[in-house]
């Protein structure tokens, strides 16, 4: 009887164990970007875990891909959307939730021309080729912003993440990438490219939130209890890559980079409000550029902000 009993306690344990095991699919995009890590290094260093959580993350060449993928159900959550991409996509029916900020500012995106190249800056760009991720991403954005804002008759092109681009970029098929740290830090130490702007020269991104992390909307609403444990070790994997000199290790040894260029992509690019995920930062502003830049055809309303936004809390 009490073999039986003892068998029957294990089975309900092991039961009750193998329910809080729950596994959440990633879109990702950009991978090896520092803000777009948070998920790989939390993993990694089993905060995840502790959560009951097991990602399956899949990188993406940029955010228009990573946010296809979130509205077709394919995965459950997409990290690192462009804003306007989301509130476009939002406003025509997709069915998508904000559940984090991810990067507020755009310090950390570039963009470059060979040595050699007689571009000197943005306003030297009309009638060149005019790098950006995916339609909907961060850089899309940060391209139309920099069309409108300089007048350019540039012509903006889709060349996905940054090994592509830097790839065009030397071989001359496009006039201008764009990157984002740690990629192409040695071509910038070597000479072999120069930074022409970065996505703070687009004034209507500059201190503003860029990029989100989504959810598909059926998604949430059946697993919410899923996505706030995603948030609680999401921010503290945050804090960890910044409190914890084992995180630039997880990172380095991640992408195979010193700990010294870890180190240097973390602290010359990211400060950590840059990657604080509970505050969308300028939202009045992004609603009203969302329009200006064709994104949106009117701003979004209090209510739809309300429906559209859902963070969990702390």
């Amino acid at each position: 009887m009490r073999t039986a009993l003892a068998a029957a306690l294990g089975i309900a344990l092991l039961g009750g164990s193998a329910a809080a095991e729950d596994t959440l699919k990633l879109a990702v995009g950009q991978r090896g970007n520092w803000d777009t890590s948070v998920s790989e290094i939390g993993q990694r260093a089993g905060i995840f875990k502790k959560h009951g959580l097991t990602l399956e993350i899949v990188y993406t060449q940029g955010a228009g891909e990573t946010q296809q993928a979130v509205i077709s159900g394919s995965v459950d959550l997409g990290i690192a959307a462009g804003v306007m991409g989301v509130l476009g996509a939002y406003s025509k029916g997709a069915p998508v939730r904000v559940i984090a900020a991810e990067t507020t500012g755009a310090k950390d995106l570039y963009w470059y021309v060979k040595a050699d190249s007689p571009i000197k800056s943005l306003k030297d760009a009309d009638g060149k080729t005019l790098a950006y991720s995916t339609n909907g991403s961060s850089t899309h954005g940060i391209v139309q912003a920099f069309m409108k804002q300089y007048d350019l008759k540039a012509k903006p092109t889709a060349m996905g993440g940054p090994a592509a681009n830097l790839t065009a970029v030397m071989s001359g098929q496009v006039d201008v990438g764009w990157a984002a740290p740690p990629f192409g830090l040695d071509q910038l130490d070597k000479g072999e490219i120069r930074v022409i702007a970065t996505g703070n020269d687009a004034e209507v991104f500059k201190g503003q939130t860029v990029r989100l992390n989504i959810a598909n909307a059926n998604y949430l609403k059946e697993h919410k209890d899923v996505v706030d444990r995603y948030m609680k070790a999401y921010r503290e994997t945050v804090a960890y890559m910044y409190k914890e000199p084992a995180a630039l290790k997880v990172y380095a040894d991640w992408l195979g980079i010193t700990e010294a260029k870890a180190k240097r992509t973390r602290d010359d690019f990211f400060p950590p409000p840059a990657i604080e995920p509970d505050t969308i930062t300028g939202l009045d502003t992004i609603v009203k550029d969302a329009v200006a830049l064709k994104f949106t055809a009117t701003e979004l309303t209090r209510e739809q902000l309300a429906e559209l936004i859902q963070i969990p809390p702390r």
